[in-house]
């Protein structure tokens, strides 16, 4: 039996993580080799890398007593870094960041060389945390990330979060329903919904609360009514220049998100319908333009920047090595009413 597979633990006395030391003999590769993938550092070929990081997974990574402190930073990850959604999240983490004098790195993974990996370079830098928006680290990268004792937050996931992986999310369910539930108050029945994509967490329980408030109601669902969208302006107002061109066009549309809303704007506006006369829109989000818009949007309030700071202060406790109370943490949502809504024409109710 050689000294690698006599794993000792860091007391001497029994089996644990593996040093770098004993990494390097079981990959076969030099001690400095260990410490670059270690580190994140890029001057390592892929093969080796991946041999290294299956070390460490099968086995464990144990730190030198005296290792380095992580740098006074929290890793901002986006999908895409654009609109006024990315500014909500960026200024909530903001707030929580400069409270524990920590600097804030974003990234976008958007355009990325194939094969990239984005945690390589989050282990160069050994930030305080991770918090990523929308999707979380694959397994691989979820293991890179806690083997260096890194912690990681989800924020507003498109997918169900592994099991070991913390998220902020907000009400989406609960939003589609009371969005829904006020235009039935009103007296509507022909109640379109444009849907975001169908892998998003989100749009499919905005879906759900929609689908619940009609049922509740005792209204058939039309699925002649039922459009999915993909969170963009362009499918908002191609679903409602479509869904007008119907036999028996809707009296009012739930927009699962307000940049969808604003091509329901723009399609009634082609079609010569008033809004909220002819027409009632309701959007989600509560983001800029809603306020704005002629007239004012009535929609969902989704608290993105007490989630983002929610997510940045989850990110803290975890790197002073202290449990979180809870993993899924669902901040509640509310509808906003302004101006967008009202009864149906007399003559479609």
């Amino acid at each position: 039996m050689t000294a690698a597979d006599r794993t000792a633990s860091p007391d001497g006395t029994g089996s644990g993580p593996l040093t770098i030391a004993q990494i390097a003999e079981r990959a076969g590769v030099s001690v400095a080799t260990v410490s670059k993938v270690v580190n994140g550092r890029a001057d390592v070929s892929r093969a080796t890398r991946s041999t290294v990081e299956n070390v460490i997974r099968q086995h464990g990574y144990r730190r030198r007593k005296k290792a380095a402190s992580p740098a006074a930073l929290l890793e901002l990850v986006f999908q895409t870094l654009s609109g006024v959604y990315a500014n909500a999240v960026l200024q909530g983490v903001q707030t929580v960041a400069r409270q524990h004098r920590l600097a804030t790195v974003v990234s976008e993974l958007r355009g990325q060389a194939p094969g990239y990996s984005w945690v390589e370079e989050v282990l160069a830098r050994r930030p305080t945390g991770v918090i990523s928006v929308f999707t979380g680290p694959t397994d691989e990268e979820g293991h890179q990330l806690r083997s260096r004792g890194i912690p990681f937050v989800i924020i507003d996931p498109t997918g169900e979060p592994g099991h070991e992986s913390p998220s902020v999310g907000a009400g989406n369910w609960s939003g589609g329903l009371s969005a829904t539930r006020h235009l039935l108050q009103l007296g509507h029945r022909r109640i379109a919904v444009i849907t975001g994509p169908p892998h998003a967490l989100a749009s499919r329980a905005r879906l759900d609360g929609y689908r619940a408030a009609l049922d509740t109601a005792g209204v058939p669902v039309d699925e002649a009514l039922v459009r999915t969208g993909d969170f963009v302006v362009e499918t908002g107002l191609r679903h409602t220049r479509d869904l007008l061109a119907l036999d028996d066009p809707p009296t009012a549309v739930f927009a699962s998100n307000d940049a969808q809303a604003l091509g329901v704007y723009r399609a009634a506006a082609e079609a010569g319908l008033r809004i909220p006369h002819d027409l009632s829109v309701v959007g989600f989000d509560d983001l800029y333009p809603a306020e704005w818009t002629t007239p004012p949007l009535t929609t969902v309030r989704q608290p993105l920047m007490e989630m983002a700071a929610e997510a940045a202060r989850m990110v803290v406790t975890l790197a002073r090595g202290e449990p979180l109370p809870h993993k899924r943490l669902e901040l509640t949502t509310e509808l906003v009413v302004r101006d967008s809504t009202a009864p149906p024409p007399e003559r479609r109710r």
